[in-house]
């Protein structure tokens, strides 16, 4: 089945101002009936001040990242304090992810660094990507300090403080054209070292027959990001923007990255492109939210600590089909407990949560609805189950949080990590 098709959730709302100081106990009951084991596991933020132009500023940045020049790329980077933490080097990546690490005790009054990189489109890349981090990071911690109270004590904001700092990721889902227009980019690369002639670039009419080729074909895989868990405590997400080639303005000037032929677009799909895992009726759910709003998601270690209250967010990107010119641009603030943080399981609910994998879980589903879905539902369970290792297998009493995170790391990626080859 089609995700565009597929079931959608709406995301609990939650206003600034309530985050910040929840006017009643219903706002605090909603709240963890969102995050809880009978809910999705995250919610959705809106009205945070001055939101809108730092998304606004910062997000298209991420594919002109990107698609820079390789070499272009590096000084940006540096003169940013920011790195890439995927491989860069292959035309073929589905993502590309621009981080930088972001501290607790710095004030949010950056220091502007001008970028004398490819003009001014990166001047104000550093201090963006820093003030909207410190404004997810400060929404987090509000959150924790909700959740905190609702369960007694004040662990979670703790955790979060004593660790000091957060990552953030500045990223590119790369549309099937982007993928072409970089393995071009390669070629031509490579040919201008050897003292060939340089491979010509594509032309608007070529930009518009392969974007057709694409959609009619399928290619790739239909996810942008593999299913998983997030492993720290919160998750903070800018909800996505999407971008569009626009052909009838295609440069015929030998440019092959021209950013005016690229619109930015609300979700053709009508979501997010996010979606989330039920493993009570066994099937995948759309996540749609407001524009311009902030996601927060549940990792393992709020669950952890926790004991279960509240519920980490078995989740991927779906990558749509039929709209495979299509990119995706996201900003990420990942909050995580201190490496040194101890966990211990010795009152987690094993029994009512995913702790083992999703192998016998009871369905609520109607009996309607496994006869309509039973057989895609099976499929996509059996496929999770092949490659999200369980909780089970990666916490043991008394881990800290770094060596949870390095066992995590290398059974989804390392080595012979269950995702390593995906």
């Amino acid at each position: 089945m089609e995700m565009e098709e597929a079931e959608t959730i709406d995301l609990y709302e939650l206003e600034y101002s309530d985050l910040c100081s929840p006017s009643t106990s219903s706002t605090v009951d909603s709240i963890m009936e969102a995050l809880g084991p009978s809910g999705p596991g995250l919610l959705a933020i809106t009205g945070v001040p001055n939101a809108s132009n730092l998304r606004s500023q910062l997000l298209p940045l991420a594919r002109s990242l990107a698609l820079l020049h390789r070499e272009t790329r590096k000084l940006v980077l540096k003169e940013h304090n920011l790195g890439g933490d995927v491989p860069l080097r292959n035309p073929d990546r589905s993502v590309s992810s621009f981080a930088m690490q972001l501290k607790y005790a710095k004030s949010p009054l950056v220091e502007q660094t001008v970028s004398e990189c490819c003009g001014t489109e990166f001047e104000n890349l550093g201090s963006c990507f820093q003030e909207l981090g410190f404004c997810m990071m400060e929404l987090g911690l509000c959150l924790a300090r909700i959740c905190d109270n609702a369960i007694g004590g004040n662990e979670l904001e703790l955790s979060l403080l004593d660790s000091c700092a957060a990552k953030g990721r500045l990223i590119h889902y790369h549309s099937h054209l982007d993928a072409l227009l970089l393995e071009q980019h390669e070629r031509s690369r490579a040919t201008s070292k050897r003292g060939a002639v340089t491979v010509k670039p594509l032309k608007g009419s070529e930009l518009n027959s392969i974007a057709c080729d694409v959609n009619s074909g399928g290619i790739h895989s239909n996810l942008w990001q593999q299913w998983h868990y997030d492993y720290g405590i919160f998750t903070v997400l800018t909800t996505p923007l999407f971008i569009l080639p626009s052909y009838s303005e295609a440069s015929e000037t030998g440019n092959p990255f021209p950013s005016s032929c690229f619109d930015e677009c609300q979700s053709p799909t009508g979501h997010t492109c996010l979606q989330i895992y039920d493993p009570n009726r066994r099937r995948a759910i759309m996540v749609k939210a407001p524009p311009e709003s902030f996601i927060i998601q549940v990792g393992e270690a709020a669950d952890i600590i926790s004991k279960g209250k509240l519920r980490a967010t078995l989740h991927s990107v779906h990558r749509p089909s039929k709209f495979g010119n299509l990119s995706r641009e996201t900003f990420v603030v990942f909050l995580q407990p201190a490496w040194t943080k101890t966990f211990s399981i010795a009152d987690y609910p094993h029994a009512n949560s995913s702790f083992h994998g999703f192998h016998g879980q009871c369905l609520v589903a109607s009996d309607e609805e496994q006869r309509q879905s039973g057989q895609d539902n099976d499929n996509l369970s059996q496929e999770i189950n092949k490659i999200v290792p369980p909780l089970s297998s990666r916490l043991k009493e008394g881990m800290t949080f770094a060596e949870f995170s390095r066992e995590t790391t290398k059974q989804y990626y390392g080595g012979s990590g269950l995702q390593s080859n995906r």
